[in-house]
């Protein structure tokens, strides 16, 4: 059944400009995002691997490719990048909230281990913050929304794992506090098309845009084209 979108009308334009736009990477590590650690170690360890196989193919072969890409972009032009870790400092996970720990403690996720890593070829530069957050969304545990205001950010373009909870919450939390916020499609990913779909379409409706990889680097690199015709 086709979906109304009489609502999407009213949803605000985002349009994205090198100077005010942050790229903002999303919990991109080991402990969710790698087959090798954390939840991919915790299921071959049960024989069930193959139940997250949507999810590591996506990650591997769709979405750090394509952050990637962003990155890339987004360096060239000088535009920001902030990184968005999700895990405990302690040890122990004491300082977990009740209903995370459980999820740290099997992915074997707080500061200090691999778990807790940037996967691979996505790892931060020097000058880019990194955000280490102990709620799903990042503005509810770290002080990005200060570092976004400090450094006169407006618009976000939102990448990484989960689209339908770290992503996703995120991004919403981000459009309440006034920011324009694009969620970029073939650089999110969860565990199945349809948790995908759902997450995306309804941010459609009243939240912000939804862009691919391809679309944010186009709409970047013509800003600073305009900037530099502008500036004579």
């Amino acid at each position: 059944m086709a979906q109304p979108t009489f609502v999407n009308e009213y949803t605000r334009p985002v349009q994205l400009n090198a100077a005010t736009t942050a790229l903002v990477i999303v919990d991109m590590q080991n402990a969710s995002g790698s087959r090798n650690h954390g939840l991919g170690k915790l299921l071959a360890r049960q024989n069930r691997l193959e139940e997250a196989a949507y999810r590591f193919d996506r990650i591997d072969q769709l979405i750090v490719p394509n952050i990637k890409r962003l990155l890339a972009a987004f360096r060239g032009v000088g535009a920001t990048v902030i990184h968005v870790t999700l895990g405990p400092k302690q040890a122990d996970f004491s300082d977990s909230p009740t209903h995370l720990r459980a999820w740290f403690e099997a992915t074997n996720n707080h500061a200090g281990n691999p778990e807790h890593d940037i996967v691979p070829g996505l790892e931060p530069q020097t000058g880019e913050p990194v955000f280490n957050k102990v709620t799903i969304g990042a503005f509810g545990s770290t002080a990005i929304d200060n570092y976004l205001r400090t450094h006169a950010i407006t618009e976000l373009v939102v990448t990484g794992v989960s689209t339908n909870n770290c992503v996703g919450m995120t991004a919403m939390e981000a459009a309440d506090r006034q920011y324009g916020v694009a969620l970029v499609s073939d650089a999110t990913g969860t565990c199945s098309d349809e948790m995908q779909h759902w997450t995306l379409t309804s941010f459609e409706r009243l939240w912000g845009r939804v862009m691919t990889a391809t679309e944010v680097i186009d709409e970047l690199e013509a800003s600073t084209s305009l900037e530099r015709v502008a500036s004579g």
